[in-house]
């Protein structure tokens, strides 16, 4: 089953300034069991999600157990842009050590909707592209059935596998789906990236037959900016809130090569910066992930560096709201 480690302080170092100039200065250790998390102002809470179960049963690369941790190493480096007033937690991390993965995205979607439930704005870090399965659930949770919730991820794969054979890392988005029409919701899915050369016929066919919204990899580029700009703000009307899950394997291994399922064609990162910025300025994200860091086979912590950046453009970006 699941088991919740509290948070390593020794993850978070960097150069000293005793003025909180930098966010291994500003990071708070909470345990949720014993803190009670509502604030007046924003707060963003970290969460680790370690667990490559899904990986390894989807035949790909394990090692993404690791993954959290090494994306912390590297954001705690990182200059602090927030408010004083703003919080910034590391809350622990939901470890699969024997295999159950299903428990442990079931306490996924425990730790999320209790964090929303304190206002706070959940960062969780992976792990297995699993970890949307209770990630979205634990949204969902919060939520209720009044409101429409959207996903959208940045991914060069649909992640609609069958899992009529088992859930993997390859089925997140299908198990949601089919979840949604048993309790009569609208699946709301957007992805951004996708590669014919990593999914295949029959997952298009998938696609098309849940009425999935995707842009394929050669149009998401910044060659194609008012296309991906009109793909997103039309997506975007059409839900209350949203669910933004990165998958690192689908940027390019020139930018991450520690990733599950590697490959040079992937999409750059400037586009998803303008993607996420505008995300974010609609107001309407309530809650962010990133999948499949696989520090087994990183290069000079390139694709850490890469996550932590992206949660260090996401949580600024937020906090200037």
């Amino acid at each position: 089953m699941g088991n919740f480690v509290k948070p390593d302080k020794k993850l978070w170092t960097g150069r000293i300034s005793d003025r909180q100039l930098y966010l291994h200065e500003k990071v708070e250790f909470v345990d949720l069991n014993e803190s009670n998390l509502e604030h007046p102002q924003k707060t963003f809470a970290i969460i680790g999600y370690a667990c490559d179960e899904g990986v390894k049963r989807n035949h790909g690369r394990t090692g993404a157990f690791e993954g959290p941790d090494a994306i912390r190493k590297q954001l705690g480096k990182m200059p602090n842009h927030l408010d004083t007033g703003t919080r910034f937690l590391d809350i622990g991390t939901i470890q699969c050590s024997d295999g159950n993965m299903e428990a442990t995205q079931d306490l996924v979607t425990e730790k999320v909707h209790q964090l929303l439930n304190s206002s706070a704005f959940p960062i969780l870090l992976g792990g297995g592209h699993d970890i949307a399965y209770g990630h979205y659930n634990g949204i969902r949770k919060h939520l209720g059935s009044g409101k429409s919730l959207g996903i959208i991820n940045f991914d060069a794969h649909f992640d609609l596998r069958n899992n009529s054979k088992g859930n993997n890392s390859g089925t997140p988005f299908f198990q949601i789906a089919e979840d949604c029409k048993e309790d009569g919701s609208a699946f709301k899915y957007l992805c951004l990236g996708v590669r014919k050369d990593a999914n295949d016929a029959e997952l298009f066919v998938t696609a098309e037959a849940l009425d999935v919204t995707y842009m394929p990899s050669e149009k998401f580029s910044m060659s194609y900016p008012k296309i991906v700009v009109r793909e997103l703000l039309d997506f975007i009307a059409q839900v209350d809130h949203i669910y933004v899950t990165i998958d690192l394997d689908g940027f390019s291994s020139a930018y991450a090569p520690g990733v599950s399922a590697p490959s040079p064609m992937g999409f750059c990162t400037q586009i998803v910066l303008e993607s996420l910025e505008l995300i974010i300025k609609s107001q309407k994200m309530v809650s962010f992930d990133i999948a499949e860091m696989n520090p087994k086979y990183d290069i000079d912590d390139q694709t850490a560096k890469l996550a932590a950046s992206l949660v260090h453009f996401t949580i600024t970006s937020l906090n200037g709201q």
